[in-house]
């Protein structure tokens, strides 16, 4: 990539973060996720440019090593998601808003994220969250899953990654890998949880609307509809997490009476070449 395509991306992920800060971060807000990746790095400045009177009772919580050193480097407050204060029935409190990136977005806004290596902690924060709000570069836009983006990352304990490779290529996928640490390390990519990321590619994922009695999505020749698919990775022995997010948002799980389940987002701003924002809302 040239610099002055990379400097076009940059500069399209920056408009994408500012705009998403602007429309969902308030300062009423007191906890707030911040995932990891490239395009975070925006987002968080952006945060900063708001200035200590904006931001100065607000609490961060990161999603890994690389969102927290950006945090510490900004100057704002952040813990754990572990060390969050519990309400009066002992639970830990929501976070009120969720800013994270995503490798790809389909047309409702179901998520493959985990490129960067932080799924786990990534997920954790997303549901944690009473919303969730994806930013990203138009590159990740795409109507299916697994269509620019053509795998899935799943982390997995290491011992038990022979079986989850034999068992990912039973169901369709074509060639799973365990994810190399190169060039950074030699070895396998260690995940902060000290386990392991299968890339696995899969068929473009249909949405329930797809589906017909001949097409059921439920991995016949390979195909498979994304709620299906993850319902059946994330029941496989030896696999931690999935790097594909979906079921239901924030708002919407209000409705359900599922707090805290919710991987969604409500919204994701896409950045443009041109310097326009694309918003997609959930319906």
């Amino acid at each position: 990539m040239s610099s002055s395509s990379a400097n076009l991306i940059n500069s399209a992920k920056r408009a994408a973060s500012f705009q998403a800060v602007d429309d969902h971060l308030l300062p009423t807000h007191r906890f707030v996720g911040i995932g990891s990746g490239s395009t975070v790095v925006f987002v968080v400045e952006a945060i900063a440019a708001k200035g200590p009177s904006f931001y100065g009772d607000m609490t961060f919580v990161p999603t890994g090593s690389q969102s927290k050193g950006l945090l510490k480097a900004a100057g704002l407050r952040l813990c754990n998601l572990d060390e969050r204060p519990v309400d009066e029935r002992g639970v830990p409190v929501a976070l009120d808003v969720v800013f994270d990136g995503a490798d790809e977005v389909d047309e409702e806004l179901n998520l493959i994220k985990g490129g960067g290596g932080c799924l786990f902690q990534e997920k954790l924060v997303a549901v944690s969250g009473r919303k969730f709000v994806a930013v990203a570069d138009s590159r990740k836009q795409s109507p299916r899953l697994c269509t620019t983006w053509k795998t899935i990352p799943i982390e997995v304990l290491p011992l038990a990654a022979p079986d989850v490779l034999s068992r990912l290529r039973a169901m369709g996928s074509p060639n799973p890998a365990v994810r190399s640490g190169l060039p950074s390390k030699a070895g396998e990519c260690v995940t902060d949880n000290g386990m392991w990321i299968i890339d696995a590619p899969f068929a473009p994922l249909l949405l329930a609307k797809d589906l017909t009695p001949e097409v059921d999505g439920a991995g016949k020749d390979g195909v498979w509809e994304v709620g299906k698919l993850a319902d059946e990775l994330v029941k496989m022995p030896g696999i931690v997490e999935i790097g594909l997010f979906t079921g239901f948002n924030g708002v919407e799980a209000v409705g359900l009476g599922k707090e805290f389940q919710a991987q969604k987002p409500i919204a994701a701003y896409f950045g443009t070449p041109t310097g326009q924002v694309e918003v997609q809302r959930a319906t």
